[in-house]
C-alpha cells in the first residue's frame, strides 16, 4: 500500500464531505444549544446546568453518529453510481488504498465536526457560567470520535455490498444494539433458556461493544474508569475498526462493476 495514494483519497473524500453541506451540522447545533440555554432555566430551576451538560455533549454524540452513517453509508455506493470507481481501483490504486482512504477521509471529517462543535459547547458552558470537568469531557469526546470511527467503518462494511437505504438501517441497527449487547446478554442470563442464551451471547460477540467507548454520563460527573480500562477499549475499538476495513476490502475487491 502506498501512503501517498491513501492520502489523496483521503484529503478528495475531506473536501467532497465537507462541500456536502455536513458545516450546516455545526449551525444546528450551535442554535440547538443557544435555545436550550435560553429555555431551561425557566423550566428546570435547580437542575438546569446539568442538564445543559449533558444535552450538549448527547448532541455531539448524536449528530455525529447520524453524519457518520448517513455519508458512510454512501461513500463507496457513491463511487459506483458516478463509475468513478472504475477509474480509481485499477492499478495504481488497488481496492484496500480506497477504502482506508475513504474510511480516514470521513474520520477527518468528523474530528473536525466534533472539534467544533466542542469548541461552541464548552464556550456557551463558560460564558453562561456553567462549571464542567474538562478533562473529563475531552476523554469523553475522544473516545466520541473513536466510536464515530468505528461506526463509519460499519456503514462501510454495509455500504460495499448493499443498496445505501439498507445500509444505513443496518448500521443504525449496529448502533443500537452495539449499546444493548451487555444487557441483551443479560437477558439471555435470566431467561434461563439455552437457546436464547446461545443467541444473545452470540450476538454480544459479534456486535461492536460501543458501551465500552460511552463515557458520556461519567465524564459530566468527573468520574471516568481506569486508566488500563480505557487503554483496553481504545485498543478493542482499533482491533474492531481494522477487521471491518478488511472485511470491507474482501467484499470490494471481488464485486463486479
Amino acid at each position: 500500500m502506498n501512503v501517498t495514494r491513501i492520502s489523496a483519497i483521503a484529503t478528495n473524500g475531506f473536501r467532497e464531505v465537507i462541500r456536502d453541506r455536513i458545516l450546516y451540522v455545526i449551525g444546528f447545533f450551535a442554535l440547538l444549544l443557544i435555545l436550550a440555554s435560553r429555555i431551561l432555566p425557566s423550566i428546570a430551576v435547580s437542575a438546569d446546568e446539568k442538564i445543559l451538560l449533558d444535552l450538549g455533549i448527547g448532541a455531539i454524540n448524536l449528530l455525529g453518529v447520524i453524519v457518520a452513517i448517513f455519508v458512510g453509508t454512501g461513500l463507496v455506493n457513491k463511487e459506483i453510481e458516478k463509475k468513478t470507481v472504475l477509474i480509481l481501483v485499477p492499478k495504481p490504486i488497488n481496492t484496500a488504498e480506497f477504502i482506508i482512504g475513504k474510511h480516514i477521509g470521513l474520520v477527518a471529517v468528523l474530528t473536525v465536526l466534533v472539534t467544533v462543535m466542542t469548541v461552541i459547547y464548552l464556550g456557551l458552558m463558560s460564558l453562561s457560567g456553567i462549571s464542567y470537568p474538562l478533562n473529563s469531557l475531552l476523554v469523553a469526546l475522544v473516545y466520541i470520535i473513536l466510536e464515530l470511527a468505528l461506526l463509519t467503518a460499519v456503514a462501510i462494511t454495509f455500504g460495499v455490498f448493499t443498496s445505501s437505504i439498507l445500509a444505513t438501517l443496518l448500521s443504525f441497527g449496529v448502533y443500537i444494539m452495539g449499546h444493548l449487547s451487555r444487557d441483551l446478554l443479560e437477558l439471555g442470563k435470566i431467561t434461563e433458556n439455552q437457546s436464547i442464551e446461545n443467541i444473545t451471547r452470540t450476538l454480544y460477540l459479534i456486535l461492536p461493544d460501543l458501551e465500552r467507548l460511552n463515557l458520556k454520563n461519567e465524564a459530566v460527573y468527573n468520574i471516568l474508569p481506569p486508566t488500563g480500562e480505557l487503554i483496553n477499549s481504545l485498543i478493542y475499538a482499533i482491533l474492531y475498526i481494522i477487521l471491518l476495513l478488511t472485511i470491507s476490502v474482501v467484499i470490494f475487491s471481488r464485486r463486479q462493476f
